[in-house]
């Protein structure tokens, strides 16, 4: 659990720094500011995306995701707990739900997350993780100045999330070979960009309830063995 840790301490250490940041600068700029984000971020998106050759599974993988995220309400669950954190904790903090979900999604569906979290957990190799962290907490620092101090309370789904993988990694293992590891960063690359396209539009895609589909390809996979 070593490298998730040090990853949200890198989210929480750069929102610090993000919310000193935030105070300085004008709104006009925090706007032009998050288009540059959203910019690279699709850009992250694409070039993961195109690491996979395996459309058809992403298709469906895609597809039947986001039906299951859509019954399970994954971003509307979201949405509540970041709206409960604002009301309790943060009453005067306008976009804190927005900043919460943005960042928790943004920091979770990528490859470094899942592949990261495997390498910890399988080998106790952290080198990805910390690699994440890095970037995570430079990303945290322009997401905070932007989005507000929601973003800090991403590591929370970040601790869940990558833990999880991490100590799930030695079950997982049979199962991740590289074809299925390429599928899932490709998937999770289409929902970065997903994820940047919300941060140039106004009428926003639910990438919270497409989540179940970055896992599908490893589940297509297990089906497949066993008949």
């Amino acid at each position: 659990m070593l490298g998730t840790l040090v990853n949200c301490l890198a989210i929480i250490c750069g929102s610090l720094v993000g919310i000193l940041f935030k105070n300085g600068i004008p709104e006009k700029y925090n706007q032009t500011v998050m288009q540059a984000i959203g910019l690279a971020v699709i850009l992250v998106g694409i070039k993961s995306a195109l690491g996979c050759d395996d459309l058809l599974i992403i298709i469906i993988s895609l597809a039947v995701g986001s039906v299951l995220g859509e019954f399970i309400g994954i971003e509307s669950y979201l949405d509540k707990l970041g709206n409960f954190l604002e009301t309790k904790l943060f009453k005067n903090s306008k976009g804190f739900s927005t900043g919460f979900v943005t960042a928790a999604l943004l920091y979770c569906v990528g490859s470094m997350a899942i592949v990261g979290s495997l390498e910890s957990g399988l080998t106790g190799n952290h080198d990805t993780l910390f690699a994440k962290a890095c970037l995570d907490g430079i990303s945290g620092i322009i997401l905070t100045s932007s989005l507000g101090i929601g973003v800090m309370f991403s590591a929370v789904p970040v601790l869940i999330y990558q833990g999880g993988i991490t100590l799930m990694a030695g079950v997982l293992k049979p199962l991740l070979i590289p074809a299925v590891v390429s599928q899932m960063s490709g998937t999770g690359g289409l929902l970065i960009l997903a994820l940047g396209l919300n941060m140039l539009r106004e009428k926003k895609i639910k990438v919270g309830n497409m989540l179940p589909a970055i896992f599908l390809p490893l589940i297509y996979y297990l089906i497949c063995q066993l008949f």
